[in-house]
């Protein structure tokens, strides 16, 4: 199996054993690596009895076909399991190293189940893996872990969780390589459930490639492209994500103050060309990458990645924050607890607003930056108001009266786009299988930077098509798994190709866009059989209820419900969201169903 190890390691922590067997190849081809084939694995061990944080829910760890191949973004690799935030199917991934060592180490998947009676971290060599005491890494934050394990030798790279993880925050991230995140819905928190704190990888050996000479010039095709991209070679690595700030600011549609406005006064202060003027050291890279978008960030109190545009956003507009500073203090300091940026301070401003209406008895206001590092340590720690605050925003605001304060779909946070001034995002927002997820396919360059055209960003009509185009494409590049931003300048003709290249089985466009479809409608299936419905796909009552008062989007709501019945049919499902016989039979589903 050129392109994949051909490996599954399966490790019990309750028990003990490690296992090595053969990788399923019909299952690889028909859904890659990282997000698809976890999917499709999980589908298999963890079914609707099994809660979240028990023994008996997994970590499917999953690299890609592309995985340390060279290719370009060719770093990720994904974590699925049952979500303790959504109860939904989740799946996150990362850059940076250790993705790419793992594969390398000769595996595609790792599959961890049960618990360990006591803290324990995993060992993963190319001739050995072992399971090691951990009792002395507990309780440590991040860098400390990732610095000991690491050993200062850069062919050993760590993965691992921090307080959050260990205390089971809802919002916990899995860390790697320091201060890269596979963060959204709390993945941290099944792995803290486990008594895992580390995964630590040593690879040696690259992938086998079959035809060498397509790929070089796949290589070469793509280098090229992404050179000739101004957002690629100009915009991120000058200016990074938050290049987009002033951007989405202007046109109305930057969540503001807990999504009551959706312009924030200060958006110039907090974008990616501040950052740049003030406090960037450097950019840099994952491995593969000739983007470089990654900041590294330097104040007085800390040094270190990021911010990224969504964590700007979070500590900074949604909670009516213009204190650059502080924004990137705030993400030095999740980065070292393990928390999710995006929910943590969209929890924090549900928080703010609960507040300030009476819901609440708490200091915490919009602009109060001052208090972001007590409520990350009290998140993490879950002391005090951190309690609650570990639970999620839509746990919060139910306790305190007041769910409709929770901005959040299926439970999880709503990144940095208001569905009222991009109606397509909504569409996306409402129907993403994880919950609200700009990273499930992304209007951004449709309705605001006319890529590959400009499409009307209030049009209702005919969007559900742009959206579901989106959405495969999204599935398939992180099943790939590569970095998105590669998409950016790049088509999906040229990955097909790289991964016919690399395996020698032949993937035109349309077929990777159908591994794409096959993963999304095998993922709905998945939340379906959990007991999620249609309606589960609408978006919080003030976007839909609330018009924009001011601004480039003033008397806008979200338009969801005919988008939404015009998105079902295209989806080949019925009325109740559900996908029919014919559309899963021919995406090969049916088996699940029948």
């Amino acid at each position: 199996m050129n392109g994949w190890a051909g490996k599954v390691l399966d490790i019990d922590l309750t028990t003990g054993q490690i296992r090595e067997y053969p990788l399923d190849e019909k299952k690889a081809r028909l859904f890659l690596g990282g997000r698809g084939l976890g999917a499709r694995l999980l589908w298999d061990e963890v079914g609707p009895e099994v809660e979240p944080l028990s023994p008996a829910n997994v970590l499917i760890f999953a690299a890609g076909p592309l995985t340390a191949t060279g290719y370009q973004t060719s770093n990720r690799f994904s974590v699925s399991t049952k979500s303790p935030l959504t109860g939904t199917v989740l799946d996150a991934n990362s850059g940076g190293y250790w993705g790419m060592q793992f594969k390398k180490a000769g595996y595609d998947v790792l599959i961890v189940r049960g618990k360990a009676e006591k803290p324990v971290y995993i060992e993963i060599k190319p001739d050995r893996v072992s399971l090691h005491d951990a009792a002395d890494l507990w309780g440590m934050r991040v860098r400390a872990v990732t610095e000991k394990l690491g050993q200062n030798d850069n062919r050993r790279n760590v993965l691992c969780i921090g307080p959050a993880g260990e205390n089971l925050v809802r919002l916990a991230a899995i860390m790697n390589d320091g201060q890269r995140s596979l963060a959204r819905g709390g993945p941290g928190a099944v792995m803290g459930s486990k008594n895992l704190k580390a995964i630590v990888v040593e690879g040696r050996q690259r992938p086998e490639i079959l035809d060498q000479e397509l790929f070089k010039f796949m290589l070469y095709e793509t280098r090229k492209l992404l050179r000739a991209s101004p957002l690629t070679s100009q915009a991120l690595p000058e200016f990074g994500t938050a290049v987009v700030m002033n951007i989405i600011n202007d046109i109305g549609a930057l969540p503001t103050r807990n999504f009551q406005q959706s312009q924030f006064e200060a958006a110039e202060a907090i974008s990616g060309e501040a950052l740049t003027d003030t406090y960037l050291v450097k950019n840099t890279a994952c491995w593969a990458c000739p983007i470089a978008c990654t900041r590294i960030s330097k104040t007085e109190k800390v040094e270190g990645e990021g911010p990224e545009f969504e964590t700007t956003w979070a500590f900074g507009a949604q909670c009516g924050n213009a204190d650059l500073a502080a924004i990137i203090e705030a993400n030095a300091l999740c980065n070292d607890l393990g928390i999710d940026t995006i929910s943590a301070g969209s929890t924090i401003a549900c928080a703010m607003e609960l507040t300030e209406k009476g819901f609440l008895d708490s200091d915490l206001r919009f602009g109060r930056a001052d208090l972001f590092a007590q409520a990350l340590e009290d998140m993490a720690y879950r002391r005090g108001l951190g309690e609650d605050l570990a639970e999620g925003s839509l746990r919060l605001a139910t306790k305190y009266g007041a769910p409709e304060l929770s901005m959040s779909v299926k439970g999880l946070e709503m990144p940095a786009y208001d569905p009222r001034g991009m109606q397509g995002q909504g569409l996306l927002y409402a129907t993403s299988n994880r919950g609200a997820c700009h990273m499930r396919g992304n209007m951004l360059g449709l309705e605001v930077l006319g890529l590959p055209k400009l499409i009307d960003r209030f049009q209702v009509q005919g969007k559900s098509s742009y959206v579901i185009l989106h959405q495969n494409s999204a599935a398939a590049i992180d099943s790939l798994v590569l970095c998105k931003f590669t998409n950016l300048g790049v088509a999906e003709e040229y990955f097909a190709r790289a991964l016919s290249a690399v395996t020698g089985v032949k993937y035109a466009t349309g077929d990777l866009i159908r591994v794409g479809e096959r993963v999304w409608n095998l993922e709905r299936l998945y939340n379906l059989r959990e007991g999620f419905t249609a309606k589960d796909d609408t978006l919080p009552p003030r976007l839909l209820n609330e018009a924009v008062v001011a601004g480039p989007s003033q008397g806008w709501v979200a338009k969801l419900e005919p988008m939404l019945k015009e998105y079902y049919r295209a989806r080949g499902w019925d009325e109740q969201g559900k996908p029919r016989l014919q559309k899963l039979e021919e995406l090969g589903l049916k088996e699940l169903v029948s």
